[in-house]
């Protein structure tokens, strides 16, 4: 398969990730389940959409731990990752555009993610937690290094991959509902990133925080990436 090919899946892929998940966020008023179902069902529904075209990462960090497991070079991480990022941007575009034309809308934290204080005051809902920055750091950390190891063995070669979309959506889903209140789920730098362009920064600043929202996933994938040699390593 041409590279061409895999980053317009990519692109594709990550966009309904980002447009699907944060939509529901945005506009579903279906509470934690249904917005960790709906991040679920985007990366399920892609998997089998375009995973045999790209392998359906749609998440630089899951990009970056196949890299690091030996799956994929560094020229082709990279073009990825631009892919990815371009992806979930069009999507948070789109999302504001609809959203401006809803009558009364405000963007507000736009679905973005944070911690602490000023973010649970931001978001207006009392029911999330205000986690410090190590404790957002770890959570985001650990929850993509999981995701990872769960990828990596639902796509080895060894494995019976057949339902490994299925595996994947449904570890996304759980992911999402223990760390919604805390951070609302990052566990991927694109779709941060993306939601941080059209974030209201009057109360709090999305900008701010990002950097974790991109080191931690990227720490928690290259680990996984390790790990994931060290006890299943290749023949």
């Amino acid at each position: 398969m041409k590279l061409q090919n895999k980053l317009i899946a990519e692109l594709i892929g990550t966009f309904w990730l980002v447009f699907g998940g944060c939509g529901t966020a945005l506009f579903g008023g279906v509470g934690y389940l249904g917005v960790a179902i709906a991040f679920g069902l985007t990366v399920l529904t892609m998997a089998y959409a375009i995973g045999h075209v790209s392998g359906a990462h749609l998440n630089p960090a899951v990009s970056l731990g196949v890299y690091v497991n030996g799956r994929m070079s560094l020229k082709d991480m990279f073009a990825y990752w631009a892919a990815q990022f371009v992806g979930a941007s069009v999507a948070a575009a789109l999302l504001y555009a609809i959203g401006s034309q809803v009558s009364g809308w405000t963007p507000g934290v736009f679905a973005a993610n944070g911690y602490g204080d000023a973010f649970k005051a931001a978001t207006g809902n009392a029911s999330y937690l205000s986690v410090g920055a190590v404790g957002a750091f770890i959570t985001e950390c650990v929850l993509t290094f999981i995701f990872l190891l769960v990828i990596l063995g639902a796509t080895d070669s060894r494995a019976n991959n057949k339902f490994a979309g299925i595996a994947i959506g449904l570890c996304l889903t759980l992911i999402h509902l223990i760390s919604i209140p805390l951070t609302n789920t990052s566990v991927n730098p694109a779709r941060s990133f993306s939601q941080c362009l059209f974030a209201d920064c009057s109360d709090w600043c999305a900008w701010s925080q990002l950097p974790i929202f991109i080191i931690a996933p990227l720490v928690g994938a290259a680990l996984a990436g390790l790990v994931y040699n060290v006890y299943s390593p290749k023949k």
